[in-house]
């Protein structure tokens, strides 16, 4: 079963830094395995070249190869899909707004802004530093993360299942990996639809110059992501922006994010794949000034993880929930809304 629980991809993007170094300017041309072997303790040249071929160091952030000569000023960071130090896993009396909760499982709703489990400049404040001291002995998934099944960006809101027995872990795992569960999301994108639904399909990997982004990968370049596919329907038309509903046939990281901008909506305010600029409207300076005014209501990506279906683990029995389109993407959607129907009027 392990080897299917890629589902969410926990690993693929959520890598923790271990180590940072910058070359000094005397540097000299080097080897950057070499380089490592001189500054980190107890490191063996396999492991440094092991690490290096798994796309766990970076140089000026661009991985690199073993070959790669090490330069005088050069950033170099190594990198590795677990924390540095498993003791920062620290309980902390966090509130949690949980819409549904038995023996077995518990639904949460994340607020945006709230980091799923703990990482590099985020070991405390998460949704796993608050599980934690909310229910005991939460049994771990194959990345050792307690409870958790799958996750959402720490800017997208909504929806989690936590698992709260192994039965229950391995059950829900087995569905997210099967395709079975439903996922639905709530989102604002830049431009217009010319039909009312679609699917996009593209291979999701990771960009090769961006290792904070990911990428569709197509054709000959296919086998550089993993296969992904999300359905999508417009709910309302709103000028230069729309609002639409997504439905995860897959669950790789940034799926929709990523789809999005492949066919030209990038999502509103989605700072990482460049929503966080105008790319739909005018040039007239109080259109700018709406759209200013319309990121600072909604400071963050407009995605909303609002429906979730399972089969429960124990009873069976198919389960479904729904959380309302918190307050910030509903205020910038009714901005939109003004916008779009004074635009007609005009």
């Amino acid at each position: 079963m392990n080897k299917e629980l890629d589902q969410e991809d926990l690993d693929d993007q959520e890598k923790h830094e271990h180590y940072h170094f910058v070359a000094g300017s005397g540097q000299d041309p080097l080897r950057v395995d070499k380089y490592l072997m001189n500054f980190i303790e107890n490191a063996t040249r396999s492991k440094v070249q092991q690490g290096i071929k798994e796309g766990a160091v970076t140089v000026n952030g661009e991985i690199v190869k073993s070959n790669y000569k090490v330069k005088a000023h050069d950033d170099i960071r190594v990198s590795f899909d677990h924390p540095p130090h498993e003791s920062l896993l620290v309980a902390e009396a966090i509130s949690l707004d949980i819409i549904y909760e038995d023996d077995h499982l518990v639904v949460v709703n994340k607020p945006a802004g709230m980091v799923v489990h703990p990482g590099h400049g985020n070991y405390s404040g998460t949704l796993i530093n608050a599980l934690i001291h909310h229910f005991e002995n939460l049994p771990n998934n194959s990345s050792n993360r307690p409870g958790l099944v799958h996750r959402i960006d720490k800017d997208t809101s909504g929806l989690l299942v936590v698992a709260k027995t192994e039965e229950a872990m391995a059950y829900l795992s087995a569905q997210f990996a099967a395709k079975t569960s439903e996922r639905e999301y709530i989102a604002i994108v830049w431009g217009n639809f010319t039909e009312p639904s679609g699917t996009v399909e593209g291979n999701i990997g990771r960009h090769p110059k961006n290792r904070l982004q990911n990428t569709v990968w197509l054709d000959d370049d296919a086998d550089k992501g993993k296969p992904a596919i999300t359905h999508y329907k417009v709910e309302e038309d709103l000028g230069y922006v729309t609002v639409i509903s997504c439905r995860l046939e897959t669950g790789r990281t940034h799926q929709i994010r990523v789809h999005m901008k492949y066919i030209g909506h990038t999502l509103f305010n989605d700072e990482r794949y460049g929503g966080d600029r105008i790319l739909k409207g005018t040039n007239f300076t109080k259109y700018k000034q709406f759209v200013d005014n319309c990121f600072k209501v909604l400071p963050r990506q407009a995605l909303h993880a609002r429906t979730l279906g399972f089969e429960h683990p124990h009873t069976k029995e198919w389960m479904s929930f729904t959380c309302d389109v918190p307050q910030d993407m509903v205020e910038c959607i009714d901005k939109w809304r003004v916008y779009a129907t004074n635009s007609k009027d005009m």
